[in-house]
């Protein structure tokens, strides 16, 4: 009987620690807005001064400048994604 309850209340605090974690982003309503154009001319920065340190030589810098580069760009990916498989309002 002991091991069931303390069993039971396990269960119970790591369901209610997951509803409590995942309630906050639900319920706080805040909307992620990507701005892609911001974003591809970031980029587009990002890739040039990469071109520039390595034309300089660096090419441990000019690699980390490219590494950012590519994170934005899978960032912009996501976002584009997001958009497009979001639900629409009916009659669009």
């Amino acid at each position: 009987m002991r091991r069931s309850i303390s069993a039971l209340a396990i269960v119970a605090a790591l369901a209610g620690g997951a509803v409590i974690t995942a309630v906050p982003a639900q319920a706080s309503g805040h909307t992620v807005t990507c701005d892609t154009g911001k974003m591809r001319q970031d980029i587009a920065n990002l890739k040039r001064k990469a071109a520039q340190l390595r034309n300089l030589g660096e090419r441990e810098a000019a690699n980390r400048t490219l590494a950012q580069a590519d994170a934005l760009q899978r960032r912009l990916n996501q976002c584009i994604a997001a958009d497009e498989n979001a639900s629409k309002p009916w009659g669009r």
